[in-house]
């Protein structure tokens, strides 16, 4: 499979061309089922619209065509990290300070190999989190293996879609196509 150190370097610039922070490259399934999965935002926003999403898309695929770094055929998946973010930055853990978190260790300590509580912040390369039923806990950002906040109604409340705008056409849409897919299945 591909060095994800080595596509990373090659779409970071191309998101951030388009004024998009890089979240996560990940590249994931087995021969014949590889998804390269690309998730990416707006500072400003912390969200991508679907236009966003499809700009970005496209400049990959294009600079993809051209420099061939996946050997086998896969599939190409851009999207905004969602309201469930995972958090692979350091800076993630400081600007979801307040929030749930459950982060998993690459090894155990005090016993646990998961923490799952409050994020307290950062200090230096320490992130801190007040461990449910337990204590606040320090950890190192080399000791985190995956992390990812977790769906309350807090994050619900502070994170707010860019526009709603159009979502009904969009429905609308999407009923239409169903009952056209539907007829068409009956003739």
């Amino acid at each position: 499979m591909a060095d994800i150190a080595q596509l990373t370097r090659m779409i970071e610039p191309e998101a951030k061309a388009l004024g998009f922070n890089l979240v996560r490259v990940k590249l994931f399934g087995a021969a014949g089922d590889i998804t390269l999965q690309v998730m990416a935002e707006r500072p400003d926003t912390r969200q991508l619209t679907i236009d966003d999403c499809a700009a970005l898309s496209r400049r990959i695929s294009d600079l993809f065509d051209e420099k061939d770094p996946i050997e086998d055929a896969y599939r190409l998946e851009v999207s905004s990290p969602g309201i469930d973010r995972p958090l692979t930055r350091l800076s993630d853990f400081s600007d979801w300070a307040g929030h749930e978190a459950r982060i998993f260790l690459t090894a155990p300590v005090e016993g646990r190999k998961q923490l799952t509580g409050i994020l307290k912040g950062v200090d230096g390369d320490r992130i801190s989190i007040d461990v449910k039923k337990h204590e606040v806990m320090t950890i190192g950002f080399d000791q985190v293996a995956d992390a990812k906040l977790l769906l309350t109604d807090a994050l619900i409340a502070s994170t707010r879609p860019l526009s709603t705008e159009g979502a009904d056409e969009f429905e609308d849409e999407a009923l239409e196509s169903a009952d056209q897919n539907q007829s068409e299945g009956q003739d």
